[in-house]
């Protein structure tokens, strides 16, 4: 009779453990899948039947944020449509936050920028960030975040943060500029400065020219003088000074 009751016992005792590591189990999908974003709610049934627990609460500080933050952020489905917009994006581009939302993001771009953003949108994936510099058609210049959120999170959309670059792209313009003029102004003093060896080099030539010159005219000199003093001797028929 023991024997039973203690054989029972140890078979309830593995029935037991077994449904704690299920339940054990299902606590820790629940945690991941929390953690991960993948449910915004959960079933718990009680003495009072089941109850439905939202996590709207996590929600409300982050969108405060999104809206109060100092970066545009904008919302896109894949097909460029612009489905939310904080306050700031719609400062960037200069629009009222009704008008925004459900405009096309390109509809804020120059041409040039659309098919860099097309492009980069089509090859991004869920495990990257990428950035991309663009200009807007009233000549602000952003920065842009993408990220593109998980297929269980609002059906594949855009996150994109804005930065406002528009000063930092100004200097880096004028430091462009000034890098040209210095170039222009480099190759103005490398040619000034071949000007002048070539002209050093002309001088040269022209000083050796005269010195040739110059002595050819000093043993001319000396033969006529040598000329005009025989004839002299000659003509006085005195014979010519010895030199001493």
């Amino acid at each position: 009779m023991t024997n039973m009751v203690t054989s029972k016992t140890k078979a309830q005792l593995i029935v037991d453990n077994k449904e704690l590591q299920s339940r054990l189990l299902e606590a820790k999908e629940m945690i991941s899948a929390i953690g991960s974003g993948e449910v915004d709610a959960i079933v718990i049934s009680g003495a009072e039947g089941e109850q439905v627990y939202s996590l709207s609460s996590a929600e409300t500080p982050y969108r405060t944020f999104v809206e109060e933050m100092h970066g545009g952020a904008v919302t896109l489905n894949q097909e460029g449509l612009i489905l939310y917009c904080n306050n700031r994006f719609a400062e960037l581009v200069k629009q009222p936050v009704n008008f925004v939302i459900g405009s096309y993001f390109n509809d804020y771009i120059i041409p040039v920028d659309k098919l860099n953003l097309e492009t980069l949108l089509k090859k991004l994936t869920s495990r990257k960030n990428r950035a991309l510099i663009i200009s807007l058609t009233n000549s602000t210049w952003l920065k842009l975040s993408i990220r593109l959120l998980p297929a269980y999170l609002h059906g594949d959309n855009y996150i994109i943060i804005a930065t406002d670059i528009t000063e930092l792209k100004k200097k880096e313009i004028e430091l462009l500029e000034l890098q040209k003029q210095l170039k222009q102004q480099l190759v103005q003093l490398q040619d000034l400065r071949y000007d002048i060896i070539n002209a050093k080099i002309e001088t040269d030539v022209v000083n050796k020219k005269l010195k040739n010159i110059i002595k050819k005219l000093v043993k001319e000199n000396t033969r006529f003088k040598q000329k005009e003093t025989e004839l002299k001797h000659k003509l006085t028929g005195l014979p010519p000074k010895s030199k001493q």
